[in-house]
């Protein structure tokens, strides 16, 4: 797991934690500010799209998170494709420029690397084929206006109306 330098992501319990399950701890460096990039290209394209940036709080709103994680992780695996880096080519210019593999869903190049056996890949296959695009889509969004009912009703009383700009 890694974290950012800050005390509040380490404590004593969670190295503890890992230690009896053996998962190993790594920080990012003081003042190397690239160390933690993919986590917060994560948040940016992941996390704030779907869940916004509302203070979550309590169990209710916990379920909830824990629902849309599932849901958008359902979508973002087996549904979304996307290209991968394979390589340089040289453009007619004489610029170097990147190539990509085609399309295809994190779903289906697992399958491709042949890395699971026969019972997971047929559970897997199994998922894949029972999911209903728009259900999904129509759940996710149910969710979403959730979280924004709870904080129009958690925002303070006042003249100006939830989300509206105060000059």
């Amino acid at each position: 797991m890694d974290f950012d330098n800050g005390g509040e992501f380490i404590n004593t319990q969670l190295i503890e934690w890992a230690q009896d399950k053996g998962i190993d701890l790594t920080r990012a460096r003081a003042y190397k500010y690239n160390d933690n990039a993919h986590v917060e290209q994560r948040n940016r394209d992941w996390v704030r799209r779907h869940a916004f940036r509302f203070r979550y709080e309590g169990p209710q709103e916990m379920a909830l998170l824990n629902e849309l994680w599932k849901l958008v992780n359902l979508r973002k695996n087996h549904l979304l494709p996307m290209v991968k880096a394979n390589g340089y080519a040289t453009a007619g210019s004489g610029r170097r420029k990147r190539t990509y593999d085609q399309p295809r869903t994190a779903y289906q190049r697992l399958l491709d690397q042949h890395a699971m056996d026969e019972s997971h890949a047929e559970a897997l296959e199994s998922v894949h084929r029972d999911l209903n695009p728009a259900a999904i889509t129509r759940r996710v969004n149910a969710i979403q206006n959730q979280p924004i009912n709870r904080a129009k009703m958690r925002a303070p009383s006042g003249d100006a109306l939830f989300g509206e700009q105060i000059s």
